[in-house]
């Protein structure tokens, strides 16, 4: 059991921390190169959702106190970052292979919900830290 949690955490933390640092860096560069990195941001999106459902199981099973709502708080912002980030990212990807519109605009699109993400991702940070001291 040790083990799984050590890896579970291990994978979290680095899959949580390459989603998120991405997602402030694209956001605050307007999606500079945001094109090339939508794949391995919804990959590490799942990966970090997967993973904290599974130590949320591990850890946090048989109550919901305050620690547990705070969590919760946290991994609905970060269900909400991730759709958004699915639901324009691929698609802005889209029109840019077929041409359909011009680069500007679909990088606009790409940092703007990169600017929506990382705010969630923020919110979902902070409730990570804070669930420990409620």
């Amino acid at each position: 059991m040790q083990t799984a949690l050590v890896i579970a955490l291990s994978l979290h933390v680095l899959s949580s921390v390459f989603w998120a640092g991405s997602s402030f860096a694209l956001a605050r560069t307007g999606a500079a190169g945001g094109e090339q990195l939508v794949g391995p941001q919804l990959g590490a999106a799942t990966i970090a959702i997967l993973t904290g459902g599974y130590l949320g199981h591990l850890v946090h099973s048989g109550s919901f106190g305050a620690a547990e709502q705070v969590l919760a708080l946290g991994a609905v912002c970060a269900l909400i970052a991730a759709g958004i980030q699915a639901a324009i990212g691929p698609r802005a990807l889209l029109s840019l292979r077929r041409g359909t519109r011009e680069a500007a605009d679909v990088r606009s699109r790409i940092a703007t919900a990169q600017r929506v993400a990382a705010a969630l991702l923020a919110i979902t940070a902070l409730c990570m830290g804070a669930a420990r001291y409620v």
